[in-house]
């Protein structure tokens, strides 16, 4: 039977429409635990794509090579460091196991000072009920996401690869399929650029900052594990404003609960007026050299990032977030463009 008497050309596009939208919503499920390894390709590009080119234009590096060197700078400078906290989280968790009678012991203290002072005895034991089951969720999405970041990280460095050595057939592809014309897609890719910087370099850097400043309050107000509690700071850094109290407020009450009161305030003081202003001053210089993610941007895609991407969900939420708002102001003004278009046509005519 003839195909063509059948269906006409039209159908036959719809059919096949049909199927590549059917197989491409199975392969998305498919791949769905490993969405974060084709983010992180796409945060790793862009942020290593000058350092590529330049390795292959100007010193004139063969494509592989180039490839090669700067995936094993970034295991050295973004991996390894991660690695080392995790190392370090489970190996503090491990002794908090094996040793929980000073936690006991702290928990009194505290829940005697709230008594005291607050009229509360048992705060402690409040506090923990109430964020138990969130805590619990949250810890077991982190973990979750940990237990998988090998395979991501080994798929990502897979794509990227092919991507450095073949990086101005991935750019022309990228320019091509994108639904802009060649200004509006120079001007997604430039700003796509600016918010991974700010969020990856510019985030980080306020992170390290805070937590160095952290760890050193810690040091003169005489609490314990400063170097620990640092890093644990420059994590929760990327929630913007929320996240150093959560370190340095319970430190201040367990200081106070101790009978060492100046400490306590002092690191109360220590806190809120140079720690939650460092996160103030960096943003607004790092908002005027490269881009700025306001921090609602930032806490809701903190959110909604550690269910999909664990841990890394810190910074990929965020840009992910990012990232949909500016190809919705792209969309915004092409649709502008093309009713003033289309005005000056029907004005013409």
């Amino acid at each position: 039977m003839n195909n063509n008497a059948v269906f006409s050309q039209k159908e036959r596009n719809i059919i096949i429409l049909l199927i590549v939208l059917v197989l491409g919503a199975i392969l998305l499920y498919a791949m769905r635990g490993i969405y974060g390894a084709f983010l992180g390709t796409f945060v790793m590009y862009a942020l290593f794509r000058n350092l590529n080119i330049f390795l292959i234009e100007k010193w004139r590096w063969p494509k592989s090579l180039s490839a090669i060197v700067i995936i094993i700078i970034s295991v050295f400078i973004i991996v390894l460091p991660f690695v080392g906290i995790g190392t370090m989280l489970v190996n503090k968790a491990m002794e908090l196991q094996n040793n929980p009678e000073w936690i006991n012991k702290l928990i009194d203290a505290v829940n005697k000072f709230a008594g005291e002072k607050l009229g509360k005895p048992d705060l402690i034991k409040e506090q923990l009920e109430s964020s138990a089951a969130y805590l619990g969720e949250l810890l077991t999405l982190v973990l979750g996401g940990a237990a998988n970041v090998f395979l991501e990280v080994s798929v990502m460095y897979f794509i990227l690869y092919f991507l450095f050595i073949n990086y101005k057939g991935f750019e022309n592809s990228f320019i091509h399929y994108m639904p802009f014309d060649e200004e509006n897609a120079t001007v997604f890719g430039e700003e796509l650029k600016n918010i991974t910087y700010s969020n990856i370099i510019g985030q980080t850097f306020i992170a390290i900052v805070q937590g160095a400043c952290l760890a050193l309050g810690f040091w003169i107000f005489g609490a314990n594990d400063a170097f620990f509690w640092g890093v644990i700071c420059a994590i929760l850094s990327f929630i913007p404003l929320l996240g150093p109290p959560l370190i340095f407020v319970p430190a201040a009450v367990i200081l106070l609960s101790q009978g060492m009161t100046w400490q306590g305030l002092g690191l109360l003081i220590w806190g809120f007026g140079l720690v939650i202003n460092i996160d103030n001053v960096l943003r607004l210089v790092i908002a005027k050299r490269v881009g700025d993610i306001h921090p609602i941007i930032t806490v809701v895609g903190v959110v909604i990032g550690i269910p999909l991407f664990g841990l890394m969900g810190l910074v990929y939420g965020p840009l992910l977030l990012s990232y949909f708002l500016i190809a919705v102001k792209i969309y915004k003004a092409n649709k502008r463009l093309s009713l003033k278009k289309q005005m000056l046509e029907e004005r013409v005519e």
